[in-house]
């Protein structure tokens, strides 16, 4: 065993060698992203090591592997996680000082890897992370981004977009594997062609072929030998095409626009879809990253000598959101055209390897393709999914009698459009959704029918997050403090924070935690110093709602009680309301209106607010630019309120909800995806609840009986705020937030906004009165920390590995 003092020794002689040798610079003319780059190989040095180790221990024992499909992973920062995981950060502190260097400093150059957007990337971060420490056999597979969504500016007010170039100075957790490259194929013309045996074999000619090579990024597991992989893919020109020395004119055009089309499949995360180019494009990065992952499974499979028939019992395939699910008809490809199967293997087979995961009832969110351009693109997966589609519907005319409402609700192909979500499904053994009410919802109305058709296909998986990260490595003060008060146990075993319980009301641990929350706020306010060139009061209540910019995440309900709350404070300066900042972060999709017009008007109160010395500070509004991982490290210990205000039955699950959680803060949100769970765990008095609940927000759908001109015609305080909006209040705007005014009022509002105003604004003032007996907040603070370990994505995924995939852990030694 090495001791501390020997392995500090041996980190800063590797880091001093690795710095010689990159760089050619003595230690102290190197820059910051040099030391950056420098440590990180040191780092891939080690965990290369047990990486070996545990792929060729998982070959050896032909242990059943899980494999996680995500268009989004966003991994966040992973030199400082990779260090807390190992158990190394403590002794790599102590090495830099001795070299007078500041390992944060080394840290914060880290770029944020622009492999995703929002809670789809965040939460598969925290599943393969979770995997790794718990030592299952579970793996990654997405798109190797050359732009990330878009880096987020705001410019006079508005969202600007410029490219997200997180690889410009690349990135030092890939591994290239060009030895793995797989060819997938697009276009062309596929039919059935008859043998000489008599049976039919597909033929598919005349396609473009593009190169997948896969980048590794090895995801290490928290203190134990355990390293899984991310594969991430990239689109490369077939090498056939490289030689154009001899070629006319006009095969260069050709040449040149083959290449710009490849390289188009993986340089952008969620291309345009407001075009048929943009959706076309789309689903050619769908096609490409899952034709790629199932082509390198099953070849890696059958190296090992084993049995295609017993492939369901030993690889798991799980589909994260409808993006993947052309893996059903992919691997049906695989196992019917290249390993010569008979339909009825190849789809028991594919069944029982295949796993999903619905995150929406928004059906705008269920991804839908043209058949035209499905057709088109994916000739052969088309033929099989319209196979698939046939002997489905044979079955459902007979149980149901032809009933009609039945075939058309299960159909796949329906309405000229290929549904992604129902393939999922019918091509899955196993469906859930990612909160028990919203997997109650899905049960009884967004999938009803094919719930009543498949009888225990659906089964709920509330989400979790890593503590790793959110609290270990985003709050250590708190983490150190939790230590000190219950051990380390609940590191690895989280549901131990249940343990803080007892210290709830103890008057020594809570003022301790609210010292480390006093300096978070600190921290934060410096940065918004830094960042918005604006001072914020840490004393103040900091209210912080952080989450992607959509109507029915609600942050226009937000905006409008601030702007009724300063009117108030107008009309009466003297009001007696507690100092409060009011975050927000989050990004707009590009083509997405509403939400941009959101933005730009949650600045434009911001500045008038900001610079109204009337009201004297009482009220700040700062929009964080470019909100992402390393940003919520800082933003989420420094809340005090968490709001989690979506209306109900609109949001999946939430994990944005805990992580406030985790680090401190009290929900004030609707009955809506993880609040649920959340406020029955704390309990009414350590969280507030208002609004709408969600089968009164369905009754309302179906029944068509709310009318948005009631609220607006009986409460004065929504009738002035939304006039505020069109009639000159806000000076040089003219009609800009007309569309916003018009959204709400003339589309009835579909998002109850209005309707639950008046609750949100009763909400508020009694958590401003929760907040005053800081007694009593504290405790509920400790309360809400206490029971986060329900939501650790490790339980998540100790009850996907044991519900869904039938996996176990597996000790590296």
């Amino acid at each position: 065993m090495i001791k501390d003092k020997e392995l500090k020794d041996i980190l800063k002689t590797r880091f001093t060698q690795a710095a010689h040798a990159m760089w050619g610079k003595d230690l102290t003319d190197l820059t910051k992203n040099e030391s950056y780059q420098s440590l990180s190989r040191v780092i891939r040095q080690y965990i290369s090591e047990n990486w070996v180790k545990t792929n060729k221990y998982y070959l050896d024992h032909k242990e059943k592997q899980v494999y996680y499909f995500s268009i989004e992973f966003l991994l966040g920062r992973l030199l400082n996680s990779n260090l807390i995981n190992m158990n190394f950060k403590q002794i790599c502190e102590e090495a830099f000082k001795e070299l007078n260097m500041d390992l944060n400093v080394i840290l914060d150059e880290e770029p944020d890897a622009g492999l995703g957007n929002g809670g789809l990337g965040r939460l598969a971060a925290c599943f393969i992370d979770s995997m790794a420490a718990l030592g299952l056999p579970g793996h990654g597979c997405g798109i190797r981004y050359k732009y990330g969504l878009f880096e987020q500016k705001i410019v006079n007010n508005y969202q600007v977009e410029i490219p997200d170039n997180w690889l410009k100075e690349g990135f030092a957790w890939e591994f290239r594997k060009t030895d793995k490259a797989i060819e997938v194929r697009f276009e062309g013309n596929a039919y059935m062609e008859k043998q000489k045996n008599g049976k039919l074999k597909a033929i598919h000619k005349d396609y473009t072929s593009v190169t997948a090579i896969p980048y590794d990024v090895p995801i290490v597991g928290y203190r134990n030998k355990t390293v899984n992989t991310l594969r991430l893919w990239n689109a490369e020109v077939n090498k056939d095409f490289s030689d154009y020395g001899l070629l006319s004119h006009e095969q260069q055009q050709a040449k040149m626009h083959y290449k710009h089309n490849v390289q188009k499949i993986t340089k952008y995360l969620y291309p345009d879809d407001s075009s048929y180019e943009g959706r076309r494009l789309r689903l050619i990065q769908e096609y490409f990253f899952v034709s790629a992952g199932l082509q390198s499974i099953v070849r890696h499979y059958r190296k090992k000598g084993m049995k295609l028939v017993d492939f369901a019992d030993n690889i798991a395939i799980h589909i994260n959101d409808t993006h993947p699910a052309v893996g059903v008809a992919e691997l049906m490809r695989i196992l019917i055209d290249e390993a010569d199967m008979e339909w009825a293997e190849a789809w028991k087979i594919t069944v029982g390897t295949m796993a999903y995961t619905n995150h929406t009832i928004l059906p705008e969110a269920l991804e839908k393709w043209p058949i035209d351009m499905f057709k088109s693109l994916l000739p052969r997966i088309y033929m099989i999914i319209e196979e698939i589609n046939r002997r489905l519907l044979d079955d459902v005319r007979e149980r149901y009698d032809d009933d009609e409402h039945m075939i058309q609700e299960l159909s796949i192909l329906q309405d000229g459009q290929v549904h992604m979500a129902r393939l999922a499904v019918v091509g899955s053994h196993s469906v859930n959704g990612v909160a028990q009410i919203h997997s109650d919802i899905l049960k009884s109305h967004t999938m009803h029918d094919f719930n009543t058709y498949y009888p225990g296909k659906f089964n709920n998986k509330t989400n979790g997050i890593t503590h790793r990260r959110w609290l270990i490595g985003a709050n250590p003060e708190l983490a150190a403090l939790i230590d000190d008060a219950i051990s380390t146990k609940w590191h690895k075993r989280p549901e131990r924070l249940i343990d803080l319980l007892k210290y709830s009301k103890d008057k020594a641990f809570t003022s301790q935690v609210e010292k480390i929350k006093s300096k978070r706020k600190q921290d934060l306010a410096k940065y918004i110093k830094e960042h918005n060139n604006l001072v914020v009061d840490p004393n103040s209540i900091f209210d912080i709602q952080i989450k992607r910019i959509h109507s029915y995440k609600r942050q226009i309900m937000n905006l409008l009680h601030i702007m009724d709350l300063y009117n108030r404070l107008k009309e009466n300066p003297k009001l007696d309301i507690v100092p409060h900042t009011f975050i927000f972060g989050g990004k707009a999709a590009p083509g997405y209106h509403v939400a941009k017009e959101t933005i730009k008007l949650i600045n434009t109160v911001a500045e008038l607010v900001n610079n109204d010395k009337s009201i004297h500070n009482k009220i700040k509004i700062v929009f964080m630019e470019n909100y992402g991982v390393s940003l919520g490290e800082i933003l989420f210990p420094a809340a005090d309120i968490s709001e989690q205000i979506s209306t109900a039955s609109k949001e999946a699950s939430g994990t944005g909800n805990m992580k406030f959680m985790m680090n401190g803060a009290i929900t004030l949100g609707t009955l809506d995806g993880a609040n649920v769970e959340i406020s029955q765990a704390v309990g009414p008095e350590n969280c507030v609840i208002f609004g709408l609940r969600a089968e009164e927000v369905l009754n309302y759908y179906a029944s068509g009986s709310y009318s948005v001109w009631d609220v607006y015609n009986n409460n004065s305080r929504v009738r002035t705020v939304l006039e505020q909006l069109v009639n000159g209040y806000f000076v040089n705007e003219n009609e800009e937030f007309r569309d916003l005014y018009d959204y709400l009022l003339n589309s009835n509002d579909e998002f109850f906004v209005l309707k639950d105003f008046e609750a949100y604004a009763k909400a508020h003032l009694e958590i401003v009165k929760k907040y005053q007996n800081r007694s009593a907040w504290l405790t509920s603070s400790v309360i809400n920390i206490a029971h986060s370990g329900k939501f650790s994505s490790d339980r998540t995924i100790e009850e996907y590995a044991r519900d869904i995939w039938k996996i176990n852990p597996v000790l590296i030694p």
